[in-house]
């Protein structure tokens, strides 16, 4: 599997809703490294999916990671879906291909964040790398109702070929050098305090 390349990368945060975002196992790790993802996104303007599963029965986004997403300078796309796999609907596939237009899904480098790890997330994981995507899952970023179930579906995302990183590790293989203009504004983020390092896998 590839460095990430922020030419070919599209982040995607899944179904971070209402109380459930609050309900699964650390929601404060998630969260908030969430959030950074989103930030260090918006600083190599990666463009970035975030969906809702069934906004009118289980509630909006976190405000949080909305307010993230809504202060996003790049390119971005929200969608609403049924489906419990991002694949196959309409509108997610659209905005792949709008945010990756003259990127094959062989060359898509696909960052996933969200919950919950055993169902949404790892659905969406297991069809982006059974269609040729590079699938990349920032452990720290996804979680579920339980420890267990989480474990379980990082253990078959990684048996199917995702790849487990984090936030930080994505951050620095989009600079790939302490010269580029953004790195010391990522710097600067990433010294706001660590998160996430500690999380069970």
């Amino acid at each position: 599997m590839e460095i990430l390349d922020r030419d070919r990368s599209v982040v995607v945060v899944i179904d971070l809703q209402g109380r459930l975002a609050q309900a699964v196992h650390e929601s404060n790790v998630v969260l908030e490294s969430t959030r950074r993802l989103l930030q260090i996104a918006g600083l190599f303007e990666v463009p970035v999916i975030l969906t809702e599963q069934y906004p009118e029965g289980l509630g909006p986004t976190e405000p949080s990671i909305q307010a993230a997403f809504d202060a996003l300078p790049g390119p971005k796309r929200k969608v609403a879906k049924t489906r419990f796999s991002c694949c196959g609907d309409e509108g997610f596939e659209d905005a792949l291909d709008q945010l990756l237009s003259g990127t094959g899904e062989e060359q898509r480098q696909v960052v996933l964040a969200g919950i919950e790890a055993h169902v949404c997330v790892m659905q969406t994981a297991l069809e982006l790398a059974g269609r040729g995507s590079q699938v990349y899952l920032c452990g720290e970023c996804v979680s579920g109702r339980g420890r267990t179930f989480r474990k379980w579906a990082l253990d078959r995302m990684h048996q199917a070929g995702v790849v487990l990183t984090n936030h930080e590790s994505a951050a620095f293989e989009w600079a790939r050098d302490k010269d580029h203009p953004k790195f010391r504004d990522l710097n600067r983020l990433l010294r706001e305090g660590q998160i996430g390092g500690d999380q069970d896998v």
